[in-house]
């Protein structure tokens, strides 16, 4: 379903052609899609990149397009992988009490969110710290959640108008009706409707997609 597709969509369903709520079709299909998003935890929205430690330097800095983490690896000379434990900051700072003591550096164990930052042309974006400091350059994989692009942007459809198309469009009709201020009656019709639809993809995505992960700590539904 492209961007054309589904705004027409939307004006059929609601009947409405005003030049307001036309012009608004493009902010009403982002918060949509910034509800589903929110919502559900699809592993279609995962990347892996790599990158490396350097001694002495506890920082990495996570891609610009990072929203959280689902884990971070250290390799070693080997080849062999290492899954760091996530902890809060602050557990940092205390393992690590002083941080440019290098008797106190090692293989890094553990790493936490220092900060989340957008990533613009003055800021790199969000910064992971690890536990303990790096004794050596090490070479780490990261797996991470990122927020993708929306079909305003590309128009010819994403994979939410693809896969989720029925999600994608009552997120849109509830929304849309919202900013029409329409009856109460439809309006709980659309959300309800789209709470089911919700209900499907959180199936498929969290629930049925992470029957056999080896990892017990990211989220999950059950399967109904």
């Amino acid at each position: 379903m492209t961007l054309s597709e589904l705004k027409t969509l939307i004006q059929n369903y609601v009947e409405n052609d005003e030049t307001t709520f036309t012009s608004t079709l493009n902010d009403i299909i982002k918060n949509a899609e910034e509800r589903i998003f929110e919502l559900v935890q699809f592993d279609f929205f995962k990347k892996n990149v790599t990158g490396v430690l350097t001694t002495g330097n506890r920082f990495l800095t996570a891609p610009s397009d990072y929203v959280l983490s689902t884990y971070l690896a250290v390799k070693d000379s080997n080849g062999d992988y290492t899954y760091l434990e996530k902890k809060h900051s602050s557990f940092m700072q205390e393992y690590s009490v002083d941080p440019t003591d290098a008797s106190l550096r090692g293989k890094p164990l553990y790493y936490a969110d220092y900060d989340k930052e957008l990533s613009t042309a003055s800021d790199n974006g969000s910064t992971l710290v690890l536990a303990p400091v790096p004794d050596s350059n090490y070479a780490v994989e990261l797996q991470y959640v990122y927020k993708p692009a929306s079909i305003v942007t590309n128009t010819t459809g994403t994979w939410l108008s693809t896969n989720a198309r029925n999600g994608l469009l009552f997120a849109c009709l509830s929304e849309a009706y919202l900013f029409m201020k329409g009856d109460a009656q439809l309006q709980e019709q659309y959300e309800r409707r789209f709470q089911e639809e919700i209900s499907r993809l959180k199936n498929r995505a969290e629930g049925r997609g992470r029957r056999d992960e080896y990892r017990f700590d990211s989220l999950r539904s059950q399967i109904t």
